[in-house]
C-alpha cells in the first residue's frame, strides 16, 4: 500500500519586467514558445527573492520587484507558476538561457505563441501597461 502523501507542486515565479514606456520583456525559449523570465523558487527563498535571482542568472540584470499578479497556473503537475511584475535598475537584458528576448506593447502580447501556463496572465498585464 502506498502511503506517500501527495506533494505540493513547487512554484515558479515569472517576472513581468517592464520598461516605464509601456512595454514588457518576453523571451522564447531554445526548445521553442514565449513565456516570461523566471524559474524554481529553492527551499527556503522567498518569492520575489527568486525572481531577482532568476532575471540575475538569465538575463544579467538586476531587478526590483514590484507585486504579484493574481492568480497561478499549473505547469504540467510538478510546478505551480505565479507572475510578478518588477522592472530593470541595473544592466541591459541579454538572452544567456534563451533564444531571443523581445520588448513588447500590450496590443502586442497576444501575437506570440506563449507556453500555455503564462497565456493566461496577457490579458491583465496587457491592461496594466
Amino acid at each position: 500500500m502506498d502511503t506517500a502523501t501527495p506533494r505540493s507542486p513547487q512554484v515558479v515565479v515569472g517576472v513581468a519586467l517592464t520598461d516605464g514606456a509601456g512595454r514588457v520583456l518576453a523571451a522564447r525559449r531554445v526548445e521553442g514558445g514565449w513565456e516570461f523570465p523566471g524559474g524554481k523558487v529553492e527551499p527556503g527563498e522567498c518569492e520575489p527573492a527568486a525572481a531577482v535571482r532568476e532575471c540575475a542568472e538569465e538575463l544579467g540584470v538586476r531587478i526590483m520587484v514590484d507585486r504579484r499578479l493574481p492568480g497561478s497556473q499549473p505547469c504540467g503537475d510538478r510546478y505551480l507558476l505565479r507572475i510578478w511584475t518588477g522592472r530593470i535598475v541595473a544592466g541591459t537584458p541579454q538572452p544567456r538561457e534563451h533564444a531571443e528576448l523581445r520588448w513588447l506593447t500590450g496590443a502586442e502580447l497576444a501575437s506570440l505563441d506563449w507556453l500555455p501556463a503564462d497565456r493566461p496572465f496577457l490579458t491583465l498585464l496587457a491592461e496594466r501597461l
